[in-house]
Formats: structure tokens, C-alpha cells, sequence
């Protein structure tokens, strides 16, 4: 997929917050994702994008995406210039309704594409195969989009979230959970985070640095599970010739081996780049 490690959280930063700018260079999160869209006024877009281009580079070794504005919108094509030349390591393009949005945005810099509206949804398939690296979900404007409101649970949002996590996975790029907005509610952020894990997902966008540690924990694999996966790679090292065996109480195949094997792996690249 081209990444440079986890995709656990994943922090907007607002382009036009030279302060904000600044923090984020010393914040925990996995990828830095300066926005040109949604957190900047209309009267503050061209600050922002020479603030965010000139910001690219002060991240380290980290993964840093810039969010711009939509095709349709008069900001897109300055910055998509501009962002160009300034080379994160991708692109953030909102409100992508179709694969031809991604051929009229191609270039030397890889794609990421929010599926945020009804369209993008019923095409994401599509989206998906188009050459793009990342779908990143837009919950909330995808619940306006609907005419639908929030709900603890999320179960109106359950089909769109497990039809972006499989086009995803059927294309081998990457898939990320949306937002979560009740910024001081840091047990109902975690549960978000574990049901965004359990659907599939690599991780979440945050809009607020005090997310990050929740959100790199629970898409992080536990200790538990990290005992668990090396107990069954360890049995089926022993028992090689088999396709199934008993272990702990339960039946397991070769299949829950690959995955016990990707689990550590990705523990391996946490530790890495802790």
C-alpha cells in the first residue's frame, strides 16, 4: 500500500492554525493529515495552503497527507498544484463520487479518496480499483448526505462502513474509520475505535490530539492477543503436516495462522515505530 507504518490514528490539522502546525510535529499519531477543506474558512484558504505546503516536510519520518478541496470547488486545482510540488506522501481527496474524479486528479503523488456521499458509496467498488492507496470514510457528511442522524451505535452507518472495508480489502489498499465528534467523551471514543477495529478497519481519523493515545491503543494489538498469536503460529510450527488443530479449547486452521502471523507482524511495526 505504500505506507510508511501503522495507519492507527490519522490527526487532521487545520492548514490555517500555524499553532496547531506546529504541535502536530510532536504529537504520537501515525500520519499527519493537514487540511485544506472542511477546518479552514473560506477567507482563509490561500494562508493555509502556503502554511501547509510549507509544512510538509517538518514531520519526520512520519506519514503526511494533505486534505484538499473538492474538484468541483475554485480551490482545487491551485491546490493541487501547490501541494504537488510541495510532495507529502498523498493526497486527500474529499467528496469522490466516481474513478473518473481520480483520473482528472492522477499524478506523481498517491491518491487517498473520502467516501462521504451517497454516490461515492454506491460506487466505492469502483473507487477502490481506481488507483487510489486509502478509502478514509466521511461519516459525517455522509449521514447529512442521507438526511439520517446519529446514532450511539452507528447501525445506520453498519452497511456503509462494511461496504467500504471490503472494496478495500478486495483492492489491497488501505481503510480508515471516520471521526468521531464528542471530543471529552474518551469511553464512547473507545468503543468507536473498537467497533472501527472489528469492522476491519487500519484505523481512524481524530479531530483532536487528545484522541490519539485511545485510538493507538485500541487498534494496536493487545498483549493478549499478541500471547495468543504466537501460541498458535508455535502450534502449527509443530504440528506442520496438519490443517487443523485443537488448541486452547477451540479449532484452529491454517488461515487463523496467516492471521496470528500478520498480527505480530504489525505488533513488530508498532514497536518499530514507537
Amino acid at each position: 500500500m505504500g505506507a510508511k507504518g501503522p495507519r492507527r490514528s490519522v490527526l487532521f490539522v487545520p492548514g490555517s492554525s500555524c499553532r496547531m502546525l506546529e504541535k502536530a510535529r510532536s504529537l504520537a499519531c501515525d500520519v499527519v493529515a493537514l487540511d485544506l477543506e472542511d477546518s479552514v474558512a473560506p477567507q482563509a484558504k490561500e494562508i493555509a495552503r502556503h502554511q501547509v505546503c510549507a509544512a510538509v516536510k517538518s514531520y519526520g519520518a512520519r506519514e503526511v497527507v494533505v486534505r484538499v478541496n473538492p474538484l468541483g470547488s475554485i480551490h482545487a486545482k491551485a491546490d493541487l498544484a501547490a501541494v504537488r510540488k510541495a510532495g507529502p506522501d498523498a493526497i486527500l481527496l474529499p467528496k469522490v463520487e466516481s474513478a473518473a474524479d481520480i483520473a482528472a486528479a492522477i499524478g506523481p503523488i498517491a491518491l487517498w479518496a473520502m467516501v462521504e456521499t451517497p454516490l461515492g458509496l454506491l460506487r466505492v467498488e469502483e473507487i477502490a480499483a481506481s488507483g487510489v492507496v486509502c478509502l478514509v470514510m466521511g461519516t459525517n457528511d455522509l449521514l447529512k448526505a442521507m438526511r439520517a442522524h446519529p446514532l450511539p451505535d452507528r447501525r445506520n452507518l453498519w452497511t456503509a462502513l462494511s461496504q467500504t472495508v471490503t472494496a478495500a480489502r478486495a483492492h489491497g489498499i488501505g481503510a480508515l474509520d471516520g471521526t468521531y465528534n464528542e471530543i471529552g467523551d474518551d469511553g464512547g471514543f473507545a468503543e468507536s475505535c473498537a467497533q472501527g477495529r472489528a469492522f476491519g478497519f487500519d484505523g481512524k481519523t481524530l479531530i483532536h490530539p487528545r484522541q490519539i493515545a485511545i485510538c493507538n491503543r485500541v487498534f494496536a494489538p493487545s498483549m493478549d492477543e499478541i500471547a495468543g498469536a504466537r501460541r498458535i503460529v508455535e502450534a502449527f510450527a509443530n504440528n506442520s503436516g496438519k490443517g487443523a488443530i485443537g488448541l486452547d479449547g477451540r479449532m484452529v486452521e491454517r488461515l487463523h495462522a496467516e492471521e496470528a502471523q500478520q498480527l505480530l507482524a504489525f505488533a513488530e511495526a508498532i514497536e518499530g515505530g514507537a
